[in-house]
């Protein structure tokens, strides 16, 4: 494992005991498959990967771990935990962090003193992990509901990672954050998610919320005809007051 990672991890803004879980995860599964860095380099990743998933249909017929790693406890829970830490870490593998901008984008940018499309992408990334940070923390503010089950950090499926993944009476909740206005591409994303999920849970009912500070037309439009998503506005609150 990198030494850098435990600073990505930081600077994602994970919580401290869900930093130092997926590095222990990480680290186990190495113990197991050796350095998930030379598996990247090798082109062998996914086979990793590929032996860390047990589906609903295997917990059901009783299919014994079918990876290296020990432990006790529900094997579909545990699996998924160490997937999602192997995923999340080639996340990290491949992320340039925002930091690379042609120099033609940078002098236009620093001219009109105007960000680049790149600090947009940044500064949009930055807000939507705050608003990740502060919703764990009060999901209840969002739907008294609702119970995370994601081990404090994002759920990887087939489609990407679930800003959110929560439980309720009827069965699993995803929950996509948006900073600012959403395009008609969330639509898109979060029924991917939910349907990962579906098929993942195989039976277990799933429902999708949005959130965001408005949304455009066809976002509205197309949650009208789908029962199990919901649109959810954020707002901040400003507070002044006097230095002393």
């Amino acid at each position: 494992m990198r030494q850098d990672y435990p600073t990505w991890l930081a600077e994602q803004k994970y919580a401290e005991n869900t930093q130092v879980a997926q590095i222990h995860r990480v680290k186990k599964v190495e113990e197991c498959y050796g350095s998930l860095d030379k598996h990247d380099a090798d082109g062998t990743y996914q086979g990793v990967i590929d032996q860390l998933k047990y589906s609903a249909d295997d917990e059901r017929a009783n299919k014994p771990n079918p990876s290296k790693i020990k432990f006790e406890g529900n094997i579909r829970n545990n699996l998924q935990s160490y997937k999602n830490a192997v995923v999340r870490y080639q996340k990290f593998l491949k992320d340039d962090g925002f930091d690379r901008m042609p120099s033609n984008t940078e002098d236009a940018c620093e001219k009109l003193e105007l960000p680049s499309e790149d600090e947009s992408a940044k500064q949009r990334f930055t807000l939507e992990r705050d608003m990740q940070a502060a919703l764990r923390q009060n999901i209840a503010s969002l739907d008294p509901s609702l119970k995370i089950i994601d081990d404090g950090a994002e759920r990887a499926v087939n489609s990407g990672f679930i800003d959110i993944t929560c439980a309720d009476g009827n069965g699993i909740v995803v929950v996509e954050l948006k900073a600012g206005k959403t395009d008609c591409k969330v639509i898109g994303q979060i029924l991917g998610y939910m349907g990962d999920v579906q098929e993942e849970e195989n039976g277990k009912q799933v429902r999708g919320i949005i959130v965001a500070s408005d949304f455009d037309k066809r976002t509205k439009a197309a949650a009208r005809v789908v029962p199990t998503l919901t649109l959810k506005k954020y707002s901040i609150e400003f507070k002044f007051m006097e230095e002393t």
